[in-house]
């Protein structure tokens, strides 16, 4: 194999990446509705406590456990800003 095919090989994974990470803004923003429906805070520390251990457990590497959590603390960060938008939003805008 060589360089571009392993780019191109990349570039799927990208792509593949991209329809997951905005697959779980959409389910953001529906657990952020929840929230505000509920009257919930946005901001569970347990939650994302237990978020990041599975993923360090479930971590088969290369990557080390400290690079998993401060990718998925990203991911959760950007969740986090959706859920916030969404349950300070009016009615009149619904989850995607």
């Amino acid at each position: 194999m060589d360089i571009n095919e392993i780019r191109k090989r990349i570039d799927l994974l990208d792509d593949v990446l991209l329809r997951i990470f905005n697959e779980r803004a959409r389910l953001a923003l529906e657990i952020g509705h929840f929230k505000k429906e509920l009257n919930l805070p946005v901001f569970d520390p347990a939650r994302e406590k237990r978020i990041f251990a599975r993923m360090k457990e479930d971590n088969p590497g290369p990557l080390d456990d400290e690079a998993i959590v401060r990718m998925f603390e990203r991911v959760v960060d950007e969740s986090r800003r959706l859920e916030r938008i969404m349950s300070h939003a009016t009615d009149e805008i619904q989850p995607l």
